[in-house]
């Protein structure tokens, strides 16, 4: 005897499909997820870790920035300790040039001359004084060049003194203006004096045979 399926087969198949689908359509958000969630995780790690470079970059940057600082403290501070130290040399040079200078005038000054007053302007000195005649004068002015420490001395003025200041042997009076020399210019026109002809070594000589 033969059997007939009366069932609805069809509406069957359509529900056995549609389960299928929502499976796999369930299979695929799970899966969606999963990837969203691993990506945001893997993403998380990175800005983590760029975090913490970036922290340690900045902690670097700061600690750069004070030994900066530091260096520049350092440069200020030595800037200072060497314009102090050309201060005192300058110093120290100007109280041995006036030593030298007082020296300088007195060595050089010859008879016949008497200094009444010397000023300074820099490296510029205006000497007033008496003197017997304008030769004595000139020869204190050679003197005064030769020294090395003076240059350029330059006669302003010589006259007859005051009557009621006169003095019978000094019977004139002068101003001269003269320039000190720096030590680097002394050492310059030192370098420059021509060597004395006894002080040149001797030219070698054949002996005889």
């Amino acid at each position: 005897m033969a059997r007939i399926n009366l069932l609805p087969w069809r509406a069957e198949r359509r529900k056995q499909r549609q389960k299928e689908f929502m499976t796999m359509l369930a299979a695929a958000v799970f899966g969606g997820v999963a990837v969203v969630l691993a990506a945001s995780t893997w993403m998380d790690g990175q800005i983590e870790g760029q975090q913490a470079r970036n922290s340690l970059l900045e902690a670097e940057i700061k600690r750069v920035d004070e030994q900066i600082r530091e260096i520049a403290d350092l440069e200020a501070r030595r800037a200072s300790l060497l314009q102090r130290k050309q201060v005192i040399e300058t110093l120290q040079a100007d109280r041995s040039q006036n030593v030298r200078l007082f020296d300088e005038l007195v060595r050089t000054i010859p008879d016949g001359v008497r200094l009444v007053s010397i000023k300074q302007n820099g490296q510029e000195l205006t000497l007033t004084g008496k003197t017997q005649s304008n030769a004595r004068v000139s020869s204190y002015m050679r003197n005064l060049e030769a020294s090395g420490l003076i240059t350029n001395p330059q006669l302003g003025v010589i006259r007859t003194s005051d009557p009621r200041e006169a003095d019978r042997a000094m019977p004139f009076d002068f101003e001269m203006k003269v320039t000190l020399r720096t030590a680097a210019e002394e050492a310059a026109a030192g370098a420059a004096a021509p060597v004395p002809a006894g002080d040149a070594a001797a030219p070698a000589t054949t002996p005889q045979a």
